[in-house]
């Protein structure tokens, strides 16, 4: 089975962010990634508006070739996301964990949440096909098809942790110390006892995503996954069972700064043809 590659482009909008000017424009990526014969487009907007802004939303809906999965959160509130969505219209959206002092989203939504089952109802009063990123358990797998979403993002935030530390030089940048701090040895640990630590612990993680999608396809909810994936370890989750669509922005992007665009999404293309 063919996997749809849904590239995240909100990582342009943070660099035009940053400084605050017009470039570089999201939009015109929705066009590289058409001709590289990418699945989707995904953007996320948040109630903080970083980096993806309404603007945005409206502009990237009304030109893209592409189908659009919008990421939001569950904000009722008059005037707020899920009522804008609804009155624009969107291909599919997808319902996030959001906090304000988050870097990234942290883990998937607790699907007995206020307003989730709210959110939803709405959505789909609305026309617009709802999925749920979710941590890779039974209890928010069951909770999502009571709910009638038609299918679940699995969270790979704490696989691809795991396989970073273990496989990348991760643990030797400068940014190891809070990634180390999940796996902070106990007692005297050898690097040699951590390792092996690791190895189990990824060997969980993976176990846990294999189960959860073949899960939730018996329930009848389609499966997606994303979030941490990069080039080196999107391999294993290429293999999980039922998998239809893969959402991968941040490792894309960074890589574009160095080869372009165009040749960055064709590499992860490679990259995930070659682990089928």
């Amino acid at each position: 089975m063919k996997i749809a590659l849904g590239l995240n482009i909100d990582h342009i909008a943070t660099l035009r962010q940053a400084r605050r000017i017009h470039q570089p424009d999201p939009l015109e990526a929705v066009f590289i990634a058409k001709n590289a014969q990418v699945q989707q487009i995904t953007i996320h907007l948040r109630e903080d508006r970083r980096h993806i802004h309404d603007d945005d939303v409206r502009r990237i809906l009304t030109h893209s070739p592409l189908p659009v999965n919008v990421e939001c959160a569950c904000d009722l509130s008059a005037g707020g996301v899920v009522e804008m969505l609804c009155d624009l219209g969107v291909h599919k959206v997808t319902l996030v964990p959001e906090k304000r002092e988050e870097i990234t989203t942290e883990g998937g939504l607790n699907m007995h949440a206020p307003q989730v089952d709210s959110a939803i109802v709405r959505f789909r009063e609305a026309g617009i096909p709802v999925a749920v990123f979710i941590e890779p358990d039974r209890e928010s797998i069951v909770r999502a098809q009571e709910l009638g979403v038609s299918g679940v993002e699995l969270h790979t935030g704490a696989f691809a942790h795991c396989y970073d530390m273990l496989h990348s030089c991760l643990p030797y940048s400068h940014n190891a110390r809070g990634s180390m701090r999940d796996f902070a040895p106990k007692s005297a640990q050898t690097r040699a006892d951590l390792a092996r630590e690791l190895k189990d612990r990824l060997a969980r993680e993976i176990n846990a995503l294999e189960c959860a999608a073949s899960y939730a396809h018996t329930l009848g909810l389609l499966v997606f996954a994303g979030h941490g994936l990069n080039y080196e370890n999107i391999a294993p989750i290429v293999k999980l069972p039922h998998l239809q669509e893969l959402n991968i922005g941040h490792s894309i992007i960074a890589r574009a700064l160095m080869v372009g665009l165009y040749q960055a999404i064709k590499d992860m293309q490679e990259a995930i043809a070659n682990a089928l």
